[in-house]
């Protein structure tokens, strides 16, 4: 089986950040080939990830976009365990030149979101990866897209754990962003 080019990582507690996972997915997955991988708290034993199996799919990705809900101002203790467990992959630069992007949701309209992005993109950053973020001005798109304006990475807001339309069709976007510049690394 042949590894896919775009790899989407996440953690997801009450489904909000899946629904954009899927979303960037989608986007990714009309370019060339993507998976996603849901962080199951399952594999998380005295607070580290365990999951060798699934470390070795975000080995083979050419592209890999990492997302968290952000609580308290940060990523998820599910995500930060997963982000945790890599330390081995950290020392032997093994992730070195993948492309890197990320995303988060939050209940309120900033919620400290920018810190999550920043977070995600030192972690990649760590680990010698390629960070790639929104290339749409928030305000000038003309289909409204990154309507936060954050151009780290996509933030959403949800209050009732559905996604925005705008928020959606941002997601979408940095799948297709994401895959394209992979295809281009190849």
């Amino acid at each position: 089986m042949n590894s896919p080019t775009t790899l989407i990582i996440y953690h997801s507690a009450a489904g909000s950040t899946e629904l954009l996972a899927k979303a960037i997915y989608a986007g990714a997955a009309e370019i060339d080939s993507a998976a996603l991988i849901a962080l199951n708290p399952a594999d998380i034993v005295a607070g580290r990830y365990v999951n060798e199996g699934v470390l070795q799919q975000v080995d083979q990705a050419s592209a890999i976009i990492f997302g968290t809900p952000t609580y308290m101002g940060g990523a998820s203790a599910q995500f930060k365990a997963f982000a945790d467990a890599t330390s081995e992959r950290w020392c032997e630069q093994r992730w070195a030149d993948k492309l890197a992007a990320g995303f988060t949701i939050g209940a309120n309209l900033n919620g400290d979101q920018l810190s999550t992005l920043t977070y995600l993109s030192i972690f990649a950053a760590q680990h010698g990866m390629l960070w790639c973020g929104l290339d749409l001005a928030g305000g000038y798109d003309a289909e409204g897209r990154n309507r936060l304006g954050c151009q780290l990475g996509l933030t959403a807001h949800s209050l009732d754990g559905q996604i925005h339309e705008i928020d959606q069709k941002t997601a979408f976007y940095l799948g297709r962003r994401i895959a394209r510049l992979a295809q281009r690394f190849k």
